[in-house]
């Protein structure tokens, strides 16, 4: 089975490293190569998803993502900046629902910032449509009165857009997923000012009448953000479109402890999928060491499930993150006092050996 291997920028190839080293520690035939893509892209290559770059990840079988973006490249034309490889590959590849589990670790209950009783068993699942919504609708740009370019803009204006077949094929994903868990599903919108999050909220209404097994409520985002931190358990299945979703997700990481524990699965129809860590590329503590890598090693459990169809070697993983959990490892971002600290390298190995 083959992957490609995009590290990335920042502390990007520092976790997927470990990463790779667990996969290699499997009795799983996996052939890996590795490709550059984002900042560090551009400055090899001058564009930062180089055609070679992406059609490697089209001859794959999954893609083992790190994350991409540096300071340096901020001042970039839009197109050229680091953040349009992930845009770039989710747009090239169909990825059009994203996974990202929150899951509180008995042994990281107190690593949140919430107390322990409203966290303690915490397992909620946000499923993210990702190739339509504000991030992709056009047009957009920045205008003048005078030749309409950028720099000296007077505005700046973005497009919220959705079609029916992109809602009801994430709507079918998080139904489909809800059967498989506790049978509850929460579509979150802003309908009451939004007349695209209106039919949004209409047409998953329509695909949930398809699974009445499946109890639909429907939230504004703005309540959704409240009681993510008043009540996190009492949600299941969350979906929700591109850019709610990349808030909430986010919000929803802190809950377990730290975002450096949050995977995620990009799925295409096929059931291809791009796998990452639900953080970014942290240029500011690049190279120290300090990292957390257990966010990538749980990606490429999600990427052995999902994708390889390898569920005995995600579970594997899986065991050997919350047996290194119960000794007591933690990187800074999980550290507290009477656990062990250790370095990125440290606790890639100490999952290894788990294993």
């Amino acid at each position: 089975m083959k992957i490609a291997v995009l590290p990335g920028d920042g502390i990007g190839p520092e976790i997927v490293t470990e990463a790779v080293k667990v996969l290699k520690a499997l009795d799983v035939p996996l052939e890996m190569e590795t490709a550059l893509v984002g900042g560090c892209a551009y400055a090899a290559h001058g564009h930062p998803l180089p055609e070679a770059t992406l059609k490697l990840a089209k001859a794959a079988d999954a893609v083992l993502f790190g994350a991409v973006g540096d300071w340096q490249y901020d001042k970039l034309e839009r197109h050229l900046r680091p953040e349009q490889a992930i845009l770039g590959l989710r747009k090239n590849l169909g990825l059009f629902a994203n996974f990202r589990p929150a899951i509180c670790y008995e042994q990281l209950v107190n690593a949140s910032s919430l107390k322990p009783e409203l966290v303690a068993g915490l397992d909620i699942l946000i499923i993210r449509e990702l190739t339509g919504d504000i991030y992709f609708g056009q047009p957009r740009g920045r205008r003048t009165a005078t030749d309409g370019h950028f720099p000296g803009s007077d505005e700046a204006y973005d497009t919220m857009r959705y079609s029916r077949p992109e809602i009801e094929r994430i709507a079918h994903v998080a139904f489909q997923a809800a059967r498989k868990r506790n049978k509850k599903v929460t579509s979150v919108d802003k309908a009451n000012v939004l007349e695209t999050f209106q039919f949004w909220r209409d047409v998953v209404a329509e695909v949930g009448q398809q699974y009445p097994d499946v109890a639909l409520d429907h939230m504004y985002v703005d309540n959704a953000a409240m009681q993510l931190v008043r009540a996190p358990k009492a949600f299941d299945v969350i979906v929700t479109g591109n850019l709610f979703g990349d808030i909430l997700s986010d919000e929803a990481s802190m809950l377990t402890g730290s975002i450096g524990m949050l995977p995620s699965a990009s799925l295409n129809a096929s059931n291809f999928g791009l796998y990452e860590p639900s953080h970014g590329s942290a240029p500011d503590i690049a190279g120290k060491g300090i990292a957390n890598p257990l966010a990538t090693i749980l990606s490429a459990a999600m990427m052995l499930r999902f994708s390889l169809n390898q569920a005995d070697a995600a579970q594997r993983i899986e065991a050997a993150v919350q047996a290194v959990l119960r000794q007591g490892l933690r990187t800074g971002d999980i550290y507290s006092n009477g656990t062990t600290l250790v370095t990125t390298v440290e606790m890639g190995n100490a999952v290894v050996k788990a294993l």
